[in-house]
């Protein structure tokens, strides 16, 4: 059992259970990084890959078997693929697993002992928010709201307990929300009817640098970022039923809001400098030129998602609905350009890349969908016979996705 010294105010003192089947690893940074929910941009779209199209056993590069259960995505940095997992009868074991990109190799696996509340739904579990990275650290965090920071190499960095901090931030059902890092700020959001707030938390130190009160509501949407642009920084989009409020990541300042309402399940994007909110069905919003308000663009209530969050590619927009529906819209106007059945449930999000969507229900099904302005044709499935609800990661023209038992690598094998 090995303890890290409380450096800083705020950061705990923890109790760590260390296992390590790998050291001196180094990990470059490198364009193929998928370094958080929904990728580096938080919009779901893999840029320069080559993923495999005609998924079957075929495709299969490796798949791994995985402790506990685990609903959050992997993320992929350098060469390795790295994911979180919880176990233990009360869920109160909190895993962060390194695999070889290459050869599926466990390269480390560290485990934490959580300190807030591990109660949720049955649907879920304490690992349902997927990590992520500034290529150098990993912020893994729970539904129990500790948020843990460990180095490539997985020696511990920082362990901040917001729910020990914070006891009455808990939701019954469990938490999802994801963080997100811009510069040297990793975001949270920890939200529910009793006690609600976002905080951004100093990437080196574990320190916060500001926390906001938010909507009192249960909330399990993510953060999004809005790019860098014409000198304005960039942005922290943070969505809640009140609508999206856009956060200077360094001070925590409220920049402009959107107060229309939002959905509290999928979460927002950024495309080109236009956003995309799960409102009112779909709603796309533009910052005004000088960054400090946004002016409507189009709303389209036959476009609503589900549980998934909405991807665009090609000038088009793609929802799923609660039927297992895609919808396909004109991003221009909001136009819906067609509709076709996919089999069963959805609660991860689609990624985009190279033309092609990449589905996986809740059932297992794997589905790869060329999208055309006419209509959308299935390429490919695939039956991986197990309970699916993450959202998947591409890197280096491979494709990750996680069960609760394993973790696939898909990847071209000629």
């Amino acid at each position: 059992m090995k303890y890290l010294p409380s450096a800083t105010r705020g950061v705990r003192t923890v109790s760590v259970f260390v296992t390590l089947a790998g050291i001196g690893l180094v990990s470059a940074i490198h364009a193929g990084d998928w370094r958080q929910f929904r990728g580096n941009a938080a919009n779901s779209i893999a840029l320069n890959e080559n993923l495999p199209t005609e998924l079957s056993g075929g495709s299969v590069a490796w798949k791994v078997q995985l402790p506990g259960r685990g609903l959050s995505g992997p993320i992929a940095v350098g060469q390795q693929v790295l994911l979180t997992a919880s176990s233990g009868y009360a869920q109160d074991r909190l895993h962060i697993i390194s695999f070889d990109t290459e050869t599926g190799e466990t390269q480390w696996e560290r485990q934490f002992e959580a300190t807030g509340r591990t109660g949720c739904h049955p649907k879920m579990c304490v690992a349902t928010p997927t990590p992520a990275s500034d290529g150098e650290r990993v912020f893994a965090f729970y539904s129990s709201s500790d948020l843990i920071c460990t180095d490539l190499a997985g020696d511990l960095q920082w362990y901040r307990g917001f729910g020990a901090e914070y006891r009455n931030a808990s939701n019954s059902l469990g938490m999802s929300s994801s963080p997100i890092v811009i510069g040297s700020t990793v975001i949270i959001q920890v939200e529910s009817e009793a006690e609600a707030f976002a905080a951004g938390v100093d990437t080196v130190t574990g320190e916060t640098k500001w926390k906001i009160d938010r909507p009192r509501k249960a909330n399990w949407t993510s953060p999004t970022i809005l790019p860098a642009e014409d000198g304005r920084p960039a942005l922290a989009l943070l969505q809640s039923s009140a609508g999206l409020s856009a956060v200077d990541p360094e001070t925590g300042h409220v920049v402009w809001t959107f107060d229309n309402g939002a959905s509290t399940i999928p979460s927002s994007l950024v495309v080109d400098g236009t956003v995309v909110i799960p409102s009112n069905g779909l709603t796309t919003i533009k910052p005004s030129a000088d960054g400090t308000a946004v002016e409507s663009v189009w709303n389209s209530s036959n476009l609503g998602p589900s549980t998934p969050s909405p991807v665009v590619i090609n000038g088009m927009t793609f929802t799923v609905n609660s039927a297992g529906a895609l919808s396909a819209g004109d991003m221009t106007t909001g136009e819906r350009l067609w509709q076709m059945r996919l089999k069963g449930k959805f609660s991860g999000t689609p990624l985009a890349s190279n033309g092609h969507l990449f589905f996986f229900n809740e059932a297992g099904y794997a589905f790869v969908v060329r999208p055309e302005k006419e209509k959308g044709e299935i390429v490919s499935e695939l039956d991986l016979t197990e309970t699916i609800l993450c959202s998947p990661a591409a890197s280096d023209n491979a494709l990750y996705v996680r069960s609760d038992g394993h973790l696939w690598k898909f990847a071209d094998q000629r």
